[in-house]
């Protein structure tokens, strides 16, 4: 499955083919990829039509702002997806950033970046997940293991993967609810069609 509504978030009036829930009588494949889509949309629509200082303020008292949970996402994608699901080493901008002295870097260094930069890198994550996804289908489906051990020396499949970033987004999209509120009194469940 892919989607091709999640080009870059910022247009403004940007329409989203957004499905309006996973499908009823779908295969679990299809009900779990369907799902995540669609919290993608979501959080597209609560990001997208700003510049860079929408996306820098907050909704006090918290410092987290759209900019931050977008490029947390799209950490959370190649995290998932490119290095865990495939084993590849991360690469930039994650490759640079010494995650020893500073664990939260994507959340406080969206500031440095412009909402352009920041688009594109969230759209590209997820361009690469569901590459990344589509590649290890033919191999076990949802099913496949990871290239991955937790720190129980556990592995993963994709199932369980999908069901952590469905989760990580369901999570964000509540505070990007808040926060796209305070930014510029945006409200609602999914964009206008």
């Amino acid at each position: 499955m892919t989607a091709h509504f999640l080009t870059p978030p910022h247009h403004p009036g940007q329409a989203y083919d957004l499905p309006h829930e996973a499908p009823i009588a779908g295969t679990e494949l299809e009900t779990m990829l369907g799902s995540l889509e669609r919290q993608r949309a979501i959080f597209a629509w609560k990001c997208g039509g700003l510049d860079s200082a929408g996306l820098q303020k907050s909704h006090p008292p918290s410092t987290m702002t759209l900019g931050g949970l977008m490029k947390h996402l799209a950490l959370c994608e190649d995290e998932y997806f490119s290095h865990r699901l495939l084993g590849t080493e991360l690469g930039a901008p994650w490759d640079a950033v010494d995650w020893d002295a500073d664990s939260e870097w994507e959340w406080h260094s969206a500031t440095d970046d412009t909402a352009e930069e920041i688009y594109e890198l969230w759209n590209a994550a997820a361009d690469r997940s569901r590459a990344a996804v589509a590649s290890v289908l033919p191999d076990g489906g949802l099913d496949h293991l990871a290239q991955y051990k937790n720190s129980r020396g556990e592995t993963p499949t994709l199932r369980r993967l999908l069901i952590d970033l469905i989760e990580e987004y369901a999570r964000h999209a509540g505070h990007a609810d808040l926060i796209r509120e305070a930014v510029d009194g945006l409200t609602g469940e999914e964009p206008p069609r």
